[in-house]
């Protein structure tokens, strides 16, 4: 995973984080990455310094990683994305369709999660429909 510090048109900063650096471009381009604060669609990183692995900046690294106030927080969202989960009915692929006919009426209103393209996604979003991206978290923390 590749961490970016990010910014919006309006200097709200936040981070972000993608599989990889093309995810970043593909997001921007597409609209689909927005300023948490603002919703602006208007993204761009901002000056990092640079992540240098050495032996000591393993060892600072795990340290980080096993402090008790990002554990708690990283254990909240885990439980949070399980409940999201386990209250919402699992369409797959055929999220887009079923989010509109939720949206138009066509269908009762109920939590849905499954998977959408992002070109879909950003579809949604055009057509006022309100959705958000799960992030895929690993199992267990260091």
């Amino acid at each position: 995973m590749i961490r970016y510090s990010l910014i919006c048109d309006s200097a709200h900063e936040f981070e972000g984080w993608f599989s990889e650096s093309a995810d970043f471009d593909r997001q921007v381009s597409s609209g689909f990455l927005t300023c948490p604060v603002c919703h602006s669609a208007a993204i761009s990183k901002t000056l990092m310094a640079p992540s240098v692995s050495t032996a000591r900046k393993k060892d600072e690294m795990k340290t980080v990683a096993m402090d008790a106030l990002r554990r708690d927080a990283f254990e909240k969202l885990k439980e949070a994305v399980a409940s999201i989960k386990a209250n919402s009915e699992d369409v797959g692929e055929k999220f887009p369709e079923e989010a509109r006919k939720i949206h138009y009426g066509e269908a009762d209103a109920r939590g849905i999660i499954g998977q959408a393209t992002i070109d879909e996604a950003q579809e949604l979003i055009d057509e006022g429909i309100e959705i958000a991206a799960l992030p895929v978290l690993p199992d267990n923390v260091n």
